[in-house]
């Protein structure tokens, strides 16, 4: 990929949309788990196979689980939202 300028605007809940060119030539796709970091006020993306040892906040948690659920069977998959949605069901009766 041809190394330009791009810009975009931060919204208001601090999103920024990747052009597809860059997602494509970077390898990142829907549901992939990225690291972000900041080093010298410079934000860095990087594309990361699985979360570090350790980091249990809930958005670690949560993009480990999805990418999880893509390499499942799809037996697997309806199981797991059938526990899902038992177990929301019990936490609404309760």
């Amino acid at each position: 990929m041809n190394a330009k300028n791009t810009y975009r605007i931060i919204d208001s809940k601090g999103r920024v949309l990747i052009p597809k060119d860059m997602r494509s030539a970077s390898g990142l796709d829907y549901g992939d788990i990225v690291k972000l970091n900041v080093r010298q006020g410079a934000v860095s993306i990087q594309k990361v196979a699985l979360i570090e040892v350790g980091d249990q906040s809930p958005e670690a948690v949560e993009a480990y689980v999805r990418a999880a659920i893509k390499r499942m069977p799809d037996e697997t998959q309806l199981s797991l939202i059938t526990d899902l949605t038992e177990l929301l069901k019990q936490r609404k009766e309760n």
